[in-house]
């Protein structure tokens, strides 16, 4: 049935149906219970749920298996196969003779991917996969991946999807208002990165109701080339008599679907508080809207989960991160010196690089597990999309496979080997592509016959299904020394290309000097020149001062810069700047500032450094906590996402570890400011937000007693009197375990109304902590830190 649902999806709207976990609340799942043990406890409860959906009119209903994955199972009697199999099997008997479709139901593994948590990449595809096989061999129609929040872990299970089933798959993220997910990720880079790896339809789910989904909806749809798929929630959370409740009744639910169907959203549903009656009146609103094809052209850009880079100007890829002539880089590449690799690349980006090449292509390494590592270690410290730099197809995949977002590959040439090995990994990942204008004969030495060969690169590009948008043509930069007549002919190629192909075009500047004295004077100026041809990508050295001016002034004349904003901002105080540089130019980078860029493995010796004539307290009060301030006012501000903040956090450990050994040779007291006990309360199994608070309570010097999750109240209690705390975190993510909660705040406080409580937890806000009488609200990890000093100091 899977064609069925992909014509349907071109031809008109489809219905999912509504909640399953809020249905189920209001029936007999007990708190902890995992609900996917309903499939098979209670499979008429289930069944039930189905009918009434299917009976509302969805086109679509969602097997109760959400979290049927080995990490939230690993209690469970029950195995993986066997919640989802006859979770299917419930659906089945749902449907009967009708003609409704099932999705076998994906939600997120529950524990945070690499860098920010310690679940790698692989071990998250392959337990998705072990839920794919499972959906594929009890015969479903299609795979719903919802509610993610992390565009890493989407990326996993929608290649587990497409590498292990010919099924339809569908992925919707889930947004806070501020228009992130709780990782950071932004719309755009959902929509490039979900679009790329090749889902039928993409969108929003849950967090938030229909009316506060609605500006992210616009956003989407302007950009999306596939359907879209919105499931709100029925609007937002309050407690009613101990129950939750949601505000939206099925009316006013269906009034907001009918808007999103008659802007172009293709697939609709609901999600938390949705009932049967929701999707009714939902269906029977929609169902005579005509929709209009989807028109939106492909963007030319790349990205990370939360920075986009749209090619619309003149922009700077970074070259530096590559062993050709550079004997340094080569041994650093040898010796697996990260550190040095590392430092390139924040110091290009610091000079105004909007993407880094990276090449590590050297005889004497592994390409492929270098190119690996490489990428994930600059990942883990910079915000800034990477161009994958290799000739091997092995290499170009594996570096694909790990990249988290949308990247570039450089390169392919006209030659029909290379174009059919490279390509259909490129389109794979969903990437953008370099084509060099040339082939087997070398490289061209007129414009039309580089022209050709562009046009042959783009042509076979295309029969694979990457898009123009995504195809950047290298006319490649000769050098002057040697082929004066050459260098002309280049950037007459790049006006043909980008006037007659309609493509993006790519040099690499800084060839053009070779052989040359005063290379940076020969660089500027063909730089110049080529950007009046129309060039839109630039490999360059962004420390070249001259080089990164002319970009400036350049965004200033092509009218890219508006009133000249980022111009003024950066030569304003241009005789002041170059004092400050001066004055500090021997100066080593502060352990002020390697906090803040997360560069873990510097923080050791600087501290090292620093205790040579400053206490560990000293070191503490005047960098690492201000340090952590700094970060986590950018984060409180959007600046930075959680991504950075949790590196930031990571090098403060390497720093406190050497300040710990120092006291432990000097014998002195230890430097905490205090016990916090944190546990995830009693029914509750998802502990990354309590996880995450914990780190930084940690960085700022609270010792911390993690009591884990699903923690019952005897076991709190027991540990706040033994340990004579005085502040206690608890953390919940379902509404369900609210209640836990408050019982657990009214037993502490019954036995010592001097415990101070703060809460926290996807489903609370300040209203939720007044009813249940927590001392504290904490919205996020900065803020449990503002509560934590004035607690404890």
């Amino acid at each position: 049935m899977d064609v069925g649902i992909r014509d349907k999806l071109r031809q008109g709207i489809l219905l999912f149906d509504g909640a399953m976990g809020t249905m189920l609340q209001d029936t007999e799942l007990k708190i902890g219970e995992l609900p996917e043990e309903l499939n098979i406890t209670s499979p008429e409860t289930i069944i039930d749920i189905h009918k009434r959906y299917i009976n509302a009119g969805a086109n679509i209903i969602t097997t109760n298996t959400f979290g049927a994955n080995e990490i939230k199972a690993k209690d469970s009697r029950y195995t993986v196969e066997e919640l989802i199999g006859r979770g299917i099997d419930n659906a089945k008997k749902a449907i009967g003779d009708k003609e409704v479709y099932i999705a076998l139901d994906i939600g997120p593994i529950g524990e945070l991917l690499e860098p920010m948590g310690t679940l790698s990449f692989e071990l998250a595809y392959n337990i998705f996969k072990r839920q794919v096989l499972a959906g594929v061999k009890n015969g479903v129609d299609l795979i719903l991946i919802e509610t993610m929040t992390d565009l890493y872990e989407a990326k996993a299970a929608i290649l587990a999807v497409k590498e292990n089933s010919n099924l339809p798959v569908f992925c919707t993220m889930s947004y806070e208002e501020d228009g992130r997910t709780f990782t950071g990720c932004n719309s755009l880079s959902m929509v490039m990165v979900l679009e790329g790896l090749g889902v039928d339809a993409l969108g929003i789910n849950c967090s938030l109701g229909p009316k506060e989904l609605e500006p992210l909806i616009d956003d989407i749809l302007k950009f999306s080339k596939v359907p879209i798929m919105v499931q709100p929630n029925a609007g937002l959370p309050t407690i009613v008599n101990g129950k939750t409740e949601y505000n939206i009744s099925p009316e006013e639910f269906a009034s907001y679907g009918i808007n999103f169907a008659k802007k172009g959203v293709r697939v609709l549903g609901g999600c938390c508080g949705t009932t049967d009656k929701h999707i009714e009146a939902l269906v029977n609103g929609v169902i005579d809207i005509k929709t209009d094809k989807i028109m939106n052209h492909g963007i030319s850009g790349v990205c990370t989960p939360t920075k986009t880079v749209i090619i619309d100007g003149i922009k700077v890829i970074g070259e530096r991160i590559n062993p050709t002539g550079k004997k340094l880089f080569k041994e650093a590449l040898c010796k697996g010196d990260m550190e040095y690799i590392l430092r390139e690349a924040i110091d290009q980006v610091d000079a105004g690089a909007e993407i880094l090449d990276v090449n590590v292509g050297l005889p004497e390494i592994d390409e492929e597990k270098t190119m690996i590592k490489v990428i994930k270690e600059i990942q883990s410290i910079l915000d800034v999309p990477l161009q994958i730099d290799s000739i091997d197809p092995k290499t170009i995949e594996a570096g694909l496979r790990i990249y988290n977002g949308k990247a570039i590959v450089n390169s392919v040439n006209g030659e029909e080997k290379i174009l059919n090995s490279i390509l259909p990994i490129v389109k794979k990942y969903g990437a953008s592509i370099v084509g060099l204008t040339l082939d087997e004969k070398g490289i061209p030495g007129n414009a039309l016959e580089r022209f050709k060969i562009a046009e042959r690169i783009v042509k076979k590009a295309e029969e694979y299904g990457i898009d123009r948008s995504d195809i950047y043509i290298d006319c490649l930069t000769l050098t002057a020394a040697a082929q004066q007549e050459g260098v002309k002919e280049t950037l007459k190629a790049l006006t043909m290309v980008k006037e007659k192909l309609g493509v993006k075009t790519i040099l690499g500047v800084s060839n053009v000097s070779f052989g040359l004295p005063n290379r940076e004077l020969i660089n500027k100026t063909f730089f110049a020149a080529s950007l009046y041809a129309g060039l839109d990508l630039s490999i360059i050295n962004p420390m070249n001062k001259d080089i990164m001016d002319t970009v400036k002034a350049s965004r200033v004349l092509w009218n890219e810069d508006k009133d000249s904003v980022e111009y003024l901002k950066s030569y304003e105080n241009i005789k002041t700047e170059e004092k400050i540089k001066s004055d500090n130019i021997d100066i080593q980078r502060s352990l002020l500032e390697i906090i803040q860029k997360g560069i873990k493995e510097e923080a050791k010796a600087a501290t090292s450094k620093l205790l040579e004539y400053k206490e560990p307290l000293e070191i503490i009060n005047e960098y690492i906590i201000p340090a952590l301030d700094i970060v986590g006012e950018r984060y409180e501000k959007g600046d930075i996402f959680l991504p950075q903040l949790i590196r930031s956090a990571e090098t403060v450990k390497s720093s406190f570890q050497i300040i710990k050994e120092k006291l432990s040779k000097e014998s002195k007291d230890d430097i905490s400011k205090g016990k916090v006990i944190l546990a995830t309360v009693k029914g509750d199994i998802h502990d990354i937000g309590k996880n995450i608070v914990k780190v930084l309570l940690e960085n700022y010097n609270y010792e911390v007693i993690d009591l884990g999750k699903d923690v019952s109240k005897e076991v709190i209690l027991e540990e706040a009197i033994k340990n004579d705390i005085k502040l206690i975190g608890l953390s919940a993510l379902m509404t369900t375990t609210v209640k836990s909660m408050e019982e657990i705040i009214h037993t502490l406080k019954k036995q010592n109304p001097n415990f101070e409580i703060m809460v926290g937890g996807a489903v609370l806000n300040q209203d939720y902590a007044n009813m249940i009488k927590a001392d504290h609200y904490a919205k996020d990890a900065k803020e449990a830190i503002e509560i934590a000093r004035n607690v404890l100091g």
